[in-house]
């Protein structure tokens, strides 16, 4: 009791601080989105994420790289598809030439020990911009299924560490599972977006990659069929717990800040390391408030990274991954 207890002893300077402090950003907490396109000599920024980039495969190599001398040890890949390679069935994706496979290859030839993971969704190779197969105004659950396993296989012979659906259709972590574990890739893990709400912190990813639905009639004009309502909590521990059972490594949260009490919620019921994706528009909402002067950029870029660790996340995906990581060290 006070004043025996002074609990502002333990806050005097930063020594004591930094001694007791609980939860401790390294780069070892970080996955880092990579953004890939077609072409040679591309580092194009994208407009609505400042100091964030696309890369070709030449230039990808350079930043592999310095992710690595940075101490990040992580990365997940992205492509940027080109439109006349785009059809309703992701044809693309399962093309053993494609981009996403030649940039696995690339990446593990220059830094082979950086751990790779990709993204496993339709929508950059979806003529509709959707995460499954259109048809008569739906999104095709278990057909789409099918797709993403025969896209994970791809991936893993490509050299993928893990795959990464993100697509939110039922049953998929089963299925890509059982076909991962029929062609012998037992150790190709798979990180389940398990959570994943319909959310509009997405829209500067959608112009990264070009992959926003497009507006068609017979066309759902969202995502809010497959992915979760952000009013919904229960409902996230019982996905992810599914998502585990069907085989699922680490288990993901996306976005970030709008969902620490399910990060916290998950993190509880289960035993797999948690990943959180701080996404794009929780990014570019801290880059315009700093480029206007109205918020500190690297402070509050670390009160919110400590906050989604100190709810629960083993894994942080961020595009703040290097700023973090440059500042701390």
């Amino acid at each position: 009791m006070y004043p025996l207890r002074r609990n502002r002893r333990l806050r005097q300077n930063e020594s004591i601080r930094s001694l007791v402090r609980e939860t401790i950003i390294s780069p070892n907490d970080f996955l880092v989105p990579l953004f890939i396109v077609e072409g040679k000599g591309i580092k194009e920024e994208i407009a609505s994420m400042p100091n964030y980039y696309r890369y070709s495969l030449d230039l990808l190599k350079a930043e592999v790289n310095e992710l690595w001398s940075l101490g990040l040890k992580s990365v997940l890949l992205f492509v940027k598809v080109p439109d006349n390679l785009k059809d309703n069935n992701g044809t693309e994706a399962l093309n053993k030439d494609g981009l996403m496979q030649r940039a696995i290859k690339t990446v593990k030839d220059v830094c082979p020990e950086m751990l790779v993971m990709t993204d496993v969704a339709m929508d950059p190779y979806s003529s509709y911009g959707h995460d499954g197969i259109v048809s008569d105004g739906k999104i095709i659950n278990d057909d789409t299924n099918a797709i993403l396993a025969e896209m994970s296989l791809s991936h893993a012979n490509a050299g993928a560490d893990f795959v990464a659906p993100s697509d939110m259709m039922d049953g998929r972590i089963f299925e890509i599972r059982s076909l991962l574990e029929d062609e012998g890739f037992h150790d190709t893990g798979i990180m389940s977006y398990s959570a994943k709400y319909a959310s509009a912190f997405y829209g500067p990813f959608r112009d990264a990659l070009d992959s926003a639905p497009v507006a068609q009639q017979n066309v759902p004009k969202d995502k809010q069929t497959y992915q979760m309502d952000f009013a919904n909590r229960d409902e996230a521990v019982k996905e992810t717990l599914m998502d585990i059972e069907e085989g699922a490594d680490i288990v993901m949260v996306k976005p970030g800040l709008c969902y620490l009490d399910v990060v916290r919620d998950i993190r509880e019921a289960v035993n797999v390391p948690v990943a959180v994706y701080q996404v794009s528009g929780e990014y570019a909402m801290l880059k315009a408030a700093a480029e206007k002067g109205w918020l500190d950029h690297d402070a509050v870029m670390m009160e919110q990274v400590t906050a989604i660790k100190r709810a629960g996340a083993n894994i942080i995906a961020s595009y703040f991954a290097k700023d973090v990581v440059k500042l701390i060290s």
